[in-house]
């Protein structure tokens, strides 16, 4: 698990040209620069020089391929919930950068309640899911308890912004013209 610190944009600065890139780049990021433009009502270079100011500033972090996971050999994802025996830094420090290096993980979240983490894994099958278990955490010091719940299926919304601006794209704390 990376622990993915970055900027964090100021949203205040981020005005209805930006959410609109921003929305169109979340739905397609291959779109060419002169589509998008033409789309939000910008010249190209002007949209180039925003979608640049966003990735400097935080707010557009990357972009990516989704690729079937089963031409890398994986059958089964699972949530393996974590407890720790202690909350201390150096406990959990360790334990992040254990899970940062192990290639099974997709994602690790650290959580409130009765368990510290929820960890996504993809596994080629059972076998190798119960052997990854008993050997990533099992054997852990600061791991005292945890949990394994199968994936039989997931809908993941890559998107956000439906639930911060309105249908005319502002947010509740923009004045109207």
């Amino acid at each position: 698990m990376t622990n993915n610190i970055r900027k964090h944009p100021d949203p205040t600065l981020i005005d209805r040209i930006d959410r609109a890139i921003l929305t169109y780049l979340q739905h397609d990021a291959r779109i060419s620069n002169k589509e998008l433009a033409a789309k939000v009502g910008l010249a190209p270079s002007s949209c180039l020089a925003r979608v640049r100011r966003l990735e400097q500033s935080g707010a557009l972090q990357g972009y990516h391929a989704e690729v079937d996971p089963r031409v890398w050999g994986v059958t089964l994802e699972a949530l393996i919930a974590i407890r720790l025996e202690k909350h201390a830094r150096s406990a959990i420090a360790a334990f992040e950068r254990h899970v940062a290096m192990l290639p099974e993980v997709r994602g690790a979240f650290h959580v409130a309640g009765a368990n510290d983490y929820l960890v996504h894994v993809a596994v080629r099958d059972a076998e190798h899911l119960r052997e990854f278990a008993l050997s990533a955490f099992a054997t852990r010091p600061e791991v005292a308890h945890m949990e394994t719940s199968l994936i039989f299926s997931h809908r993941r919304n890559t998107a956000f912004g439906a639930f911060s601006a309105g249908a005319s794209g502002e947010t509740s704390g923009e004045k109207r013209g």
